[in-house]
């Protein structure tokens, strides 16, 4: 009979993938048929050969070498251990240290040999996707994903199906096993069929005594209990892996993933902006390990010793605050760790460059940001997300980048927040469980911690960029708007016309419009008013306002509102709001229309034309009753253009529209005429984006008042030709 592989995967953990690959595996066993278990469950120590009772010697790290070298298979028996009930069974390391020496390439050799040897091969795949563990989906006839009846596990397998499905595997090969099927208070079957859209393939019902008692003894429930309900599920998997209708043909997977332009799993996360090929790590393997969990028990010890010898806790934010003082503290802190690394007698510590890089993470985990110090020092880096203490993502260059830092543990996180905000006067507890501050360069942080983020705190930081970028750079090496673009808008600042810069979320509205507002002459009084200060105004008159939340009573606050009304008070020739979200929008709208003219903003939108829409949303949600063609005629007769920008999946930013507003149509609509446009023509081989910044041909309304004002502004820019 031609050999079978099945990967049991999950990408939720908790959900008894490990107990489903050892009770089916042994079924086999007893069944008669020749198996093998292989644990490749990199993130679950020593689970599985806990749960057989089983102390291996060797392992697959140590057969990869070994394997390349001779064309007989079953030189893999060498490195097995076999259980009581018949089957192989072959951990993927010894220790974590060894994760990095499995690839994509040095696994191929062992799954073809398997194959020759074995009847069933039951892989434990791990919750993780990976380039690996993709490689072995690839060399499988069947992926089973495990889950049980409950929302966030079927939530998370659904997301894991989608994955799979984009990597265009067959969904005929992708079944699932509901474990604890029956448990009180869980979903019901049928609607966990429907919401995933993929075959149950077996039902596992929930046994916790059984189970209990089988994991405390080492011993799987269909050896330990072979007439429970729980074990019987197991027998009839068996009985259902007979039909050779269920699997699919290794071949057949390869077709399917081969003749689709994401064939290779590398593409497929380049595609969605998502690196796992992080930090290189100085040739430990072709991808840099997280951190090794002996190293990190090691962090932990030592971190426990050096808050003890130094009384850490004592040492108050107001001290770090102090650049001397946090410098002299963190070099007495150094040589302490520098001391009981060697009282450790260097635990795995192989060289001078990891002692010395040890030394520095664990005195910047107990008196700096822990592993946030590197990324905000590194000047590629805009964006740091801290999802929770093992995940942590940074933008470069546009795309998303999953990192190798993690945080040792939630309290950590939660005691690098406090030393971020404490300084500030700001703080976070159950009762204040989120918080937005301003860092002391220019950096805003938003931390949330539970019970409103779920797997534990979260931090998002936005950096703020050394470099100040020019209007120049836009145009010449940044290619984000043509020269008639760039020649208009400045026509439009000098003109004085109201200005909206719109976009989403990260596409470089703030940066825009630092760059817009260079072209504001530095004779006149600018005023800005933020919630976090962001803008850089090179101007010699400019004046900086900033919102203020409130304090640890619930009061103080003063808003964005509060701050336009009084700048009016200010004698100012321009007000720059950095972003409208509520109901300052319509202050800004009375004073442009009342004589402030030449003001600029920026608020979230998909498009220009979105953008009217969001003015008018904002309006109205803050609970000023207005008809809806008053609010229209507000916003023409106050913002003269509209700049939208956006960001592409290659990272690049453009103007994909400048567009005029001219008034209200008949309807009493908001009558918008795009001036340019950015004409997407898809991608490149090397994935960067296509495309042209193309006039539309229409003329501008406001072109004569321009040029009455004396700015000197081609008329033929606005043609197609141009």
């Amino acid at each position: 009979m031609e050999s079978k592989t099945i990967t049991v995967f999950s990408n939720k953990g908790g959900v008894g993938k490990t107990f489903t690959c050892v009770n089916l595996t042994a079924a086999l066993a007893i069944s008669g048929h020749k198996a093998l278990l292989v644990d490749l469950d990199f993130h679950a120590g020593q689970d599985m050969t806990r749960m057989l009772n089983l102390t291996p010697r060797q392992a697959l790290v140590d057969l990869l070498g070994e394997i390349e070298k001779t064309e007989d298979p079953e030189v893999i028996k060498k490195y097995v251990v076999s259980h009581a009930s018949g089957f192989d069974f072959l951990p993927a390391v010894r220790q974590t240290s060894q994760i990095g020496h499995i690839t994509p390439d040095n696994i191929k050799p062992f799954l073809k040999k398997a194959s020759q040897v074995y009847e069933y091969i039951i892989i434990d795949g791990g919750t993780v996707f990976s380039e690996t563990i993709i490689t072995v989906f690839d060399y499988s006839n069947l992926i089973f994903l495990v889950t049980t009846p409950d929302v966030l596990a079927v939530y998370q397998i659904k997301s894991g199906i989608d994955v799979l499905q984009s990597l265009h595997y067959p969904l005929k090969m992708i079944k699932i096993i509901l474990n604890r099927s029956e448990s009180r208070g869980g979903v019901a079957w049928q609607q966990v069929r429907s919401a995933l859209n993929c075959e149950i393939f077996a039902h596992i019902q929930s046994d916790g005594k059984t189970v209990g008692m089988a994991l405390n003894n080492g011993v799987p429930c269909v050896i330990e209990a072979p007439k429970a309900k729980v074990s019987e599920a197991f027998f009839k998997m068996v009985k259902d892996l007979q039909k050779e209708t269920v699997f699919v043909k290794s071949t057949d997977v390869e077709r399917s993933r081969t003749t689709d332009q994401f064939a290779k799993p590398g593409e497929f996360w380049d595609k969605f902006g998502i690196s796992q090929e992080i930090v290189k790590d100085g040739g430990r393997g072709q991808m840099a390990l997280t951190l090794d969990d002996e190293v990190v028990v090691l962090k932990k010890r030592i971190h426990e010793k050096l808050v003890e010898r130094m009384h850490l806790e004592e040492v108050t934010p107001e001290a770090l605050s102090d650049p001397k003082q946090a410098q002299k503290i963190k070099q007495q802190a150094e040589q302490i760790v520098s001391t009981l690394i060697l009282e450790e007698k260097g635990g795995v510590i192989s060289s001078h460059e990891e002692r010395t890089r040890l030394v520095k993470d664990i005195v910047n985990e107990a008196l700096g940001l822990g592993p946030l110090e590197d990324l905000l020092a590194d000047i590629d880096v805009t964006d740091i997300m801290a999802n929770s203490r093992n995940e942590i993502y940074v933008e470069k260059s546009g795309k998303l980048i999953l990192t190798s830092k993690r945080f040792m543990s939630d309290d950590q996180m939660r005691a690098i927040i406090d030393r971020i905000i404490a300084p500030l006067g700001r703080r976070i507890d159950e009762s204040t469980p989120m918080v937005d501050a301003r860092l002391p360069d220019g950096s805003r942080i938003n931390a949330i911690i539970p019970p409103l983020s779920i797997n534990g705190p979260m931090i998002t930081i936005r950096k703020f960029g050394v470099e100040r970028l020019e209007a120049k750079d836009l145009l010449d090496r940044f290619h984000s708007l043509s020269k008639p673009m760039y020649d208009f808008l400045n026509a439009c600042v000098l003109g004085r016309k109201n200005m909206i810069v719109s976009g989403g979320t990260g596409a470089g509205k703030t940066t825009l419009l630092n760059v817009i507002s260079q072209f504001i002459p530095d004779t006149e009084r600018i005023i800005t008013i933020e919630d976090a200060a962001e803008l850089r105004i090179r101007k010699s008159h400019w004046g900086r306002l900033e919102s203020r939340p409130t304090n640890i009573e619930g009061k103080g606050s003063v808003t964005i509102r509060d701050l336009f009304i009084n700048s009016l008070r200010m004698r100012p020739d321009r007000i720059i709001i950095g972003e409208c979200r509520g109901p300052e929008i319509l202050d800004m709208l009375q004073a442009m229309n009342t004589g402030h003219d030449g003001s600029l903003t920026t608020l979230h939108a998909n498009s220009t034309r979105d953008a009217m829409v969001r003015i008018s949303s904002m309006i109205l949600l803050s609970g000023i009753e207005l008809p809806v063609r008053a609010i229209n005629e507000m916003i023409a007769s106050a913002i003269d253009v509209i700049v939208h920008v956006a960001r592409y999946s290659d990272g690049s930013r453009k103007i994909t529209g400048v567009t005029e507003v001219i008034g209200l149509t008949k309807d009493f609509q908001v009558d918008l005429r795009d001036i340019f446009v950015f004409q997407h023509k898809g991608m490149d081989a090397n994935g960067l984006t296509l495309g042209e910044f193309i006039p539309t041909g229409y003329i501008p309304e406001c072109y004569e008042d321009l040029v009455q004002r004396g700015i000197n502004l081609d008329k033929s820019i606005f043609t197609k030709n141009a």
